[in-house]
């Protein structure tokens, strides 16, 4: 198979295999020269290890149904996006508000706060200036076109 042919007809098997699970949704596939296939999937409530295993079956008996590898010569993993895996869909940013993240620039600056808003355009982060009595809480705006990076930051 032509690797561009690949990634959109497995984006297709995906989105046939999720059509009922509306609260399922692809964030990316990655094809190796090695025709080691990475599918990427998140859910709006967190997505557990058991679903992952089904699609990936589901996939795996279908891709060989339909013969797109005839000599067998295919490796599947179907996973979540890790959470330490940068944000990339809107609808990514949106389940995580209320979560602290950091953001990168496009001029490598970095930015530490919690993610308060989502938009089409951008996302707003609230952080602490400051210390003690003198700290401030501040809101600030991150237009995508600025935003080079964004990840979750797991607190203890």
């Amino acid at each position: 198979m032509i690797q561009d042919t690949s990634i959109q007809a497995i984006e297709a098997l995906v989105n046939e295999l999720i059509v009922e699970t509306p609260e399922i949704f692809l964030v990316s596939i990655k094809i190796k020269p090695t025709n080691n296939i990475k599918v990427y999937l998140d859910a709006d409530n967190g997505l557990n290890i058991d679903r992952c295993v089904k699609i990936n079956r589901a996939m795996y008996r279908i891709i060989e149904e339909r013969g797109w590898y005839p000599d067998g010569n295919f490796s599947l993993e179907v996973s979540s996006a890790g959470i330490e895996e940068p944000l990339k869909l809107n609808r990514q940013y949106l389940k995580n508000i209320g979560r602290s993240v950091e953001v990168i620039l496009t001029d490598d600056s970095r930015h530490e706060g919690k993610l308060v808003a989502a938009t089409e355009q951008g996302i707003q982060l609230e952080y602490t200036e400051g210390k003690n009595k003198k700290a401030v809480t501040l809101v600030k705006d991150f237009p995508f076109d600025q935003v080079k990076q964004t990840t979750v930051q797991i607190v203890f």
